[in-house]
């Protein structure tokens, strides 16, 4: 595990059913060490109201993830006040690290949180949301709207869309 300047590790394991792959930290979470720290991100309340986790997780309990099989990287390193600040080609230097990374330890799937961030890390055209045709050897790659406070998606959007991918995990584990 690779200890960054800001002290936020990758939240990885071999046999995770999903990892999530967040675009860059934040400043709060920067300044926390934590992923997803800010208190308007809503990605906890997401993945506990989707089903992912048995009840609401404080950033710092992200280590309890693996235990739910779920894990959690980045795109890019930087931490920004708004991930807008990001480079295309950090974008895409992420995008092939995510790969290395997705391809060694091979999760059931990989969300990645944005559909900007998305197409600009695989050079992707149109994307829609949800479940991408190609995959990184047996790992599926679905598109999920970003959890950050700055984005418009409605809390119920957000867990409908992030339930979408429990709800195809589980249908694939029977």
């Amino acid at each position: 595990m690779e200890h960054k300047e800001h002290g936020i590790d990758d939240i990885i394991a071999p046999g995770l059913r999903v990892i999530f792959c967040g675009i860059n930290p934040g400043k709060s979470s920067a300044h926390t060490g934590f992923h997803f720290a800010y208190a308007g991100n809503r990605f906890w309340k997401t993945i506990w109201q989707a089903g992912f986790t048995a009840r609401q997780l404080k950033p710092e309990e992200e280590r309890e993830l693996l235990v739910t099989r779920c894990g959690i990287t980045m795109l890019v390193e930087r931490a920004t006040k708004e991930a807008s600040e990001l480079t295309a080609t950090e974008l895409r230097d992420g995008g092939k690290l995510l790969e290395e990374k997705i391809l060694r330890y091979q999760p059931d799937a990989l969300a990645v949180l944005g559909k900007q961030a998305y197409k600009q890390a695989f050079r992707a055209g149109k994307v829609e949301w949800g479940k991408q045709p190609q995959t990184l050897g047996k790992t599926e790659i679905w598109v999920l709207p970003n959890p950050s406070g700055l984005n418009r998606a409605s809390q119920d959007e957000l867990t409908a869309a992030y339930q979408e991918l429990n709800r195809a995990l589980l249908a694939a584990d029977r």
